[in-house]
């Protein structure tokens, strides 16, 4: 898959992406790297501890955040993507569901889309990515999470992301898919979700698994969101063999290190 001007091969290796939000109160870092210096700074760390592509949020999307409008959101990324092109040479990805937001991102440069509602929340988020011919990211979404079979309701789900995708003309070489753990799951679902990865693979497209530091790993360990590197880094070795080759983190450089590990111990 091309992202940017970097070709990633999913099918045999893993790579990194690394977040940057540029948000007041995301759940993880919120107002950290608000600032346009403060972003920019960050996204040199990440580069340095090996991120191969930078995810930058102008929305929380935690539980219970809320929402802001296109233009505040457009406002928050715009200067940063630009700037970020502008100094580094690296696959930019902007965190959206909103088709307009999304349109202005990849004028500025975004190189992909990384849509937590898998195209399902606006209508015409997959027209403006198939007119761009940038790559995508649809994450598994609902508005509940009442299931009657998890697993193959999650496939469905994600089938019919596909499908909007496949109708509005995206190539499916520019499509990854994301389990959505965290995202109208409870505790129990998202280590099922974990558990079952692999039956992912049958819907053709490379995963992209967004664990950092969410709640499953701070209730399963009864830890606060500072202190669940080493349960993101559990979570990224199993979903890397269980055929997961993107992962979004915050901590690029320890997850990195682990999966490098698992890499060599595989191919021994």
């Amino acid at each position: 898959m091309k992202i940017g001007n970097r070709e990633f091969d999913f099918a045999n290796h893993f790579y990194m992406m690394g977040i940057l939000n540029v948000t007041p109160d995301s759940f993880s870092d919120g107002g950290r790297f608000h600032s346009l210096d403060s972003a920019l700074y960050h996204a040199e760390q990440l580069i340095n501890d090996g991120a191969d592509i930078l995810d930058v949020g102008g929305e929380s999307t935690r539980p219970g955040h809320v929402m802001i409008s296109e233009e505040e959101e457009i406002e928050r990324i715009c200067q940063v993507v630009d700037a970020l092109n502008l100094r580094f040479d690296i696959p930019i990805s902007v965190d959206t569901y909103k088709a307009p937001v999304a349109k202005v991102g990849i004028q500025v440069g975004a190189d992909m889309i990384n849509d937590i509602w898998g195209l399902r929340r606006d209508s015409h988020m997959a027209d403006v990515i198939a007119g761009s011919g940038v790559a995508c990211c649809l994450m598994h979404n609902r508005q509940d999470n009442h299931y009657k079979d998890l697993i193959e309701d999650v496939k469905m789900d994600l089938q019919e992301s596909l499908d909007i995708a496949s109708a509005a003309g995206i190539e499916k070489e520019k499509i990854m898919i994301d389990p959505g753990i965290g995202f109208a799951k409870d505790l129990d679902q998202n280590l099922a979700i974990m558990n079952n990865l692999r039956q992912l693979q049958t819907l053709g497209c490379p995963i992209l698994l967004g664990t950092s530091r969410k709640s499953m790993i701070g209730l399963t360990l009864d830890l606060p969101v500072d202190q669940r590197e080493e349960g993101t880094i559990a979570t990224s070795v199993i979903g890397f063999m269980a055929g997961c080759s993107l992962f979004r983190v915050h901590d690029v450089e320890k997850n990195l290190r682990a999966l490098k590990m698992a890499e060599a111990i595989l191919k021994g």
